[in-house]
Parts: structure tokens; sequence; C-alpha cells
């Protein structure tokens, strides 16, 4: 059998992008010894890199060696146990992947449930807040399936106030769009690298604040306790998880270096090089880059005669939603474009399916020649299909956003 050598692509879907050269060269690196002074010594420095991205002073920012999704769960199953409540504001798929985590821990959880295309509003969360008295308030910044940002300044605010944990899924907006951990008071904060920091799916950066961290330890010394007296009730006060406990792996990256797990070496290598990156360019630049890019392909789409998804004040920087033309098949569309072009677009989930396309503009393919060739090739497989298109407009209106 051959070896496996990936077709060439320009992935302009949803993430995951097109892989930075200097990522990949990094976890090219030969591996050391997990606990070898100069590998324990790369997790430090990877540890600041992303407080810096987190823009946080946590101390308590690391790694959780898995893809995005086990971040996610690990944030939740390490933060709640069953019978807590929380509040999920779904504003799309990915709002309903806290849900189903959170009940999986046998959380009870509210959801307030948003028009797809929209963001929940500060009021309905205080509303929400009121009435259900939730322990955590979870909830998404960029949820890729509808394209929307989710403000989180005042429900931060909100959540401080009145004594309550927040945990965000950045997973698919942080580095693209502006996220202020401390500022706008997240308790806990989990993301990933294959969107906006230009780096593949595998490895789930983390941050938690002093609240978050109490939380756990406070689970940890209760099930401490369980254990000594061979008792555990019917809540279960014990995690179920042990790869995804925070506890743990906070012990594996904190000063007792305790082996949790062998640490995924090429991945910590490819989220270091992502962080300095990221810190390179400056992060305002990496954040107005990214805007440009996705404004760019908004006007592009719109010169070329399509329609945007989704209210505008909320799009998220990196992905833009756009309604498939009627009477258009937009899985043909897309293979098209990816078998003859070696472009890949996005399609859509749930109430959306078949009516977008998804078109990302992040981390190493923001950037103006990954743009105008997703809209010229776009604008010629649309023509091929017979469908009506302001030929030529559309790189003329994003090269305007580029030039402005």
């Amino acid at each position: 059998m051959n070896g496996f050598v990936p077709p060439p692509r320009l992935l302009m879907g949803p993430g995951p992008i097109s892989c930075h050269p200097r990522v990949l060269q990094a976890m090219s690196q030969q591996l050391v010894g997990q606990f070898d002074p100069s590998m324990t010594a790369c997790m430090n420095d990877t540890m600041a890199l992303y407080r810096d991205v987190f823009r946080t002073r946590n101390h308590w920012t690391f790694m959780v060696d898995s893809t995005a999704r086990g971040g996610i769960e690990a944030a939740l199953v390490s933060l709640l146990k069953p019978g807590e409540r929380v509040l999920v504001p779904v504003i799309g798929r990915f709002g309903l992947l806290l849900k189903e985590i959170a009940e999986r821990v046998g959380a009870e959880v509210h959801c307030i449930d948003v028009e797809w295309g929209r963001v929940a509003e500060p009021g309905q969360v205080a509303a929400a807040i009121d009435r259900f008295k939730p322990q955590l308030v979870a909830l998404v910044q960029g949820d890729t399936s509808t394209t929307m940002c989710q403000p989180l300044a005042e429900i931060g605010q909100l959540c401080r106030e009145k004594g309550l944990l927040s945990y965000c899924d950045a997973t698919a907006s942080i580095g693209g769009n502006r996220f202020l951990t401390d500022e706008w008071g997240i308790s806990a904060v989990s993301a990933g690298l294959q969107k906006c920091l230009g780096g593949p799916s595998g490895i789930a950066p983390i941050t938690l604040n002093i609240d978050a961290v109490e939380r756990i330890n406070r689970r940890r010394h209760v099930e401490a306790g369980i254990r000594a007296s061979h008792h555990r009730n019917a809540a279960g006060a014990r995690i179920g998880s042990n790869y995804f406990d925070l506890a743990m792996i906070m012990d594996y990256w904190g000063e007792e270096r305790l082996n949790h797990h062998t640490e995924a070496t090429s991945m910590l290598y490819a989220a270091r090089e992502c962080a300095r990156l990221w810190l390179e360019e400056g992060g305002d630049n990496v954040i107005a880059r990214h805007q440009r890019a996705g404004a760019a392909m908004a006007a592009g789409l719109e010169a070329m005669g399509l329609r945007l998804f989704g209210d505008s004040h909320y799009r998220m920087n990196n992905v833009t939603g756009v309604y498939i033309p009627l009477g258009v098949d937009g899985e043909k569309v897309r293979a098209q474009l990816l078998q003859e072009f070696a472009i890949e677009i996005g399609t859509s989930f749930g109430p959306l399916h078949g009516r977008i396309w998804r078109i990302g503009t992040m981390g190493y393919n923001a950037r103006i020649d990954a743009v105008l060739q997703t809209l010229a090739c776009l604008e010629q497989v649309l023509l091929l299909n017979r469908v009506t298109v302001n030929a030529g407009d559309a790189v003329a209106a994003a090269l305007d956003i580029f030039k402005s």
C-alpha cells in the first residue's frame, strides 16, 4: 500500500483551515521525554503565550490533549456535578452540543432558544438567570453553524454580579475576533487551533480563573472524602471522566508534574508556534486582518448577486453565511468547486441544511489571494450551472475592501 499524500486543497470552509507552514515545520521537530527539562520549559512557555492569546492573567492557562470538543467536555465535566442547573443560550449547533454534554454529566439544563442567525440578548439571559437560578452559564462565542458572534461583555458582567460561573466555547472565534477573558469576567474558556490560530485540530487551549479553579478543587476534596469513607452518594460526586478531569490535568501541568497521560508533544509544538505567530503579528493586527478578509468576502458575495445570511451586526469576522441561489444544487456546486478548483467551502446543519453555504476566511487563509481565488472560482462554478451572477463584480468589490 502506498503512503498517503493529501491532495492540494485551499480550505475555505468553517474549519479546519490550511495549516500555517511554520506550524507544520514546528510539528516536524523530534520528540523529547515528557519530563525532560526542555519539555517542561516548552509547556511553561506555551502557558505564558496563551495567557496573551486569551487576554488573561489566569495562572491556569494550559492545554488539554484533545480536539476542541475534548476541551469543551473537560470544562463541563469538571465544573459541573449531577443535579446542578446550567443555562445555555443556544444560537446554533454548538450551543446544542453544550446542552448535550451538560445533560450527559447529569446537570439540569435550561436553554434560551434563539432563532438561528441571531444572538442572545443580555436581557434574555438576565431574565432566565432570575427564573432558573443556574450555577453555571455556558455559551458559545462564535457558532460556525450560523456564523454569528455572541457578545459576551454584558453577560460576563451579569454572571459576576450574580456570583455565577460562566463558561465559553471560543473554538471558532479566538484569535480572529476580539476576546477579553479577564475584562469580560469569563470564568472558563476553551478553544482550538484549527480556526483563526492557523493550526491543526488535536489540542485544546483552556484558561480557568480563580473561581473556576476553586470549584474544581472543591470537587476534588469532596471526592477524596468520599473515597476515604468508601461511600458514594446517589448524586455521584466524582466526575465521570479520568482523561478529562481538569484537576488531574492541572496536577500534570503544575509544579508537581504528576503523571496523567503522555503529552501530545508534536501538538504542543504546534500550539506554541500558533501563539508565537499570533503575537509576532500582533493580536490586534490579526483580528483586523480577519475582519478585513471577512468583509471582503461578504462584499464580493453580495456584488456577485448572492444574499448573505444572518444579522449583519453580529457576524463573525472569519465565517460568512450565504444563501444558496434558488433552484441550485448546493452540494453539486461544492463538489465542483472542490474537484475542479481544489477549493473547499462548507455546507450547513439543522434548519439551515441545504439553505446556505459557509465560507471561511481564517488563520493562514485570511489573506487577499485566498479570498479573490475563492470568489473567482465560485463565480465560475455558478456560471457553469447557469446561475445569473454579476460577472467580475465580486473580485472588484473584494479588492475595494482590501485597498481601503
